[in-house]
């Protein structure tokens, strides 16, 4: 008999001590997850999504939160920036984008926007450079490595650009435009070989 109670006590115990952490984490309470915990999870969604509008929104949840820098100030330049690049006024752009990365070095979508107004610019090295930077603190940025892509390409560098293309396509399988690009560059690769 005391066996049997010192073996219900345990279990009760026991069950007590596994029902904490799962009552946590309830629908009334959700649990919090940090900013790269979100965006690991999107990430493996983003891999196995097999449907291209959906993949489309985990995308767009994905450059959602890379657009999170933590500061309002960093997230007003970066409004102004945009503003700026969509009027084409680059040099604006530019100048707020100077300062995001100043401010904010460890703002990976900071050194990819000033990538993105280079590229526009033409000025290739400088955006490889932010390009480089972007990658150091987010591997897994499927614009940057898009734009280094197109980088490449455009450079004649077709070996260097399908693989910088099917770097992406690892992160972002469903990416029809890039799907394309990785085709045409192979067929256009296979036939320089003949």
């Amino acid at each position: 008999m005391r066996n049997l109670i010192a073996a219900c006590s345990i279990l009760l115990l026991a069950g007590a001590i596994s029902a904490g952490p799962v009552a946590a984490a309830t629908p009334e309470k959700p649990a919090v997850l940090s900013h790269e915990e979100r965006l690991d999870a999107l990430f493996s969604q983003l891999k196995r999504e097999g449907n291209e509008k959906a993949a489309e929104r985990i995308a767009e949840r994905i450059r959602e939160e890379w657009m999170r820098s933590g500061s309002a100030s960093i997230d007003l330049m970066m409004q102004w920036s945009k503003t700026a690049m969509d009027e084409q006024k680059y040099d604006v752009a530019l100048d707020f984008l100077d300062q995001i990365v100043t401010l904010s070095p460890a703002f990976a979508e900071g050194w990819n926007r000033r990538a993105t107004v280079h590229f526009m610019m033409r000025n290739y090295r400088k955006s490889m450079s932010d390009i480089d930077r972007t990658l150091q603190l987010e591997p897994r940025h499927f614009g940057a490595l898009a734009g280094l892509a197109q980088i490449m390409k455009d450079a004649g560098r077709k070996e260097l650009a399908l693989d910088a293309f099917q770097r992406v396509l690892d992160i972002y399988p469903m990416l029809r435009g890039v799907q394309n690009e990785v085709g045409a560059l192979a067929e256009e690769l296979a036939g320089e070989g003949i």
